[in-house]
């Protein structure tokens, strides 16, 4: 493979745009070969391909770098492309300095993916994907078509310039990237500060979106009131969070989700039929 270096003998970049905007379409794939073993490893090794095909001409120095990439992976799909930024940084000092430590190319890969998962897991799926579920159904309850509309583009707009940016960061600075970010704990903040977002919005989705009413009335004729009013009066949402924290503590126990559903909808069904809600 033709080497680039410059006059001081520094290394030059050997990746194109053409080979980081296919790293970027090829990072929505990352959960389409999940598998238990090893779970994203495979759509990995696909993202990295261009990289891996523009740095290497020899056939064994490819397959090399492509089994490198096989090793177990899993991290939040969404920032899967600051990792990719940083082994391509990495793929490409090993393709121009014969003293590179290539095992270091998975060391790194291993011992970020634990941090970027934590960051991504915490706003994208804890906090994001909540707030565009509360905004789209209740949109949707009132038959507004913006409801599924804003689901969509509430979680997939942010999702593409994480990508996009994730990429662009991540090859530009590599590990430095996360050496300061660490220095500085930022990590820890920002993980902290999603799960607390997530936490309120929760709370708040568990007030509005939980409907459970009794009809049962208390007195006689025209001065009869519903027995529901009174329990607003002494606790507003009482059966909203019973009934969350039993969904709660059930699944600390290892009830499966469907299970709840299931049970749910007979129980909803019998308190109906016999009027009690």
């Amino acid at each position: 493979m033709k080497m680039s270096s410059n006059k001081e003998g520094q290394k030059t970049t050997l990746l194109t745009k053409k080979d980081m905007r296919q790293c970027f379409t090829r990072s929505c794939t990352l959960d389409s070969s999940w598998n238990y073993e090893r779970m994203q490893n495979l759509a990995y090794a696909y993202m990295m391909a261009p990289v891996i095909r523009r740095l290497y001409s020899n056939k064994e120095d490819r397959a090399e770098a492509l089994k490198r990439h096989l090793e177990f992976m899993s991290v939040t799909p969404h920032i899967s492309t600051v990792l990719v930024g940083i082994s391509a940084a990495m793929e490409e000092e090993n393709a121009q300095n014969k003293e590179f430590d290539e095992t270091s190319i998975n060391a790194v890969k291993a011992s970020l993916m634990g941090p970027l998962a934590g960051i991504g897991d915490s706003f994208f799926w804890g906090t994001l994907k909540i707030i565009a579920a509360g905004i789209g159904i209740s949109l949707a309850q009132q038959g507004n078509i913006l409801g599924p509309i804003l689901f969509f583009l509430i979680i997939n707009i942010p999702a593409f310039l994480a990508r996009f940016f994730g990429l662009k960061f991540g090859y530009k600075y590599g590990v430095k990237l996360f050496t300061k970010f660490e220095e500085n704990h930022l990590i820890a903040k920002v993980t902290h500060a999603a799960s607390l977002v997530g936490l309120m919005v929760i709370g708040g989705m568990v007030a509005s979106m939980i409907y459970f009413e009794l009809p049962m009335m208390i007195g006689t004729g025209e001065f009869a009131e519903p027995l529901q009013g009174y329990i607003n009066q002494i606790m507003p949402g009482l059966f909203p969070v019973v009934f969350f924290s039993i969904a709660y503590y059930l699944l600390g126990k290892k009830v499966k989700t469907t299970t709840m559903l299931l049970w749910l909808i007979g129980l909803s069904v019998l308190l109906s039929f016999f009027g009690i809600v």
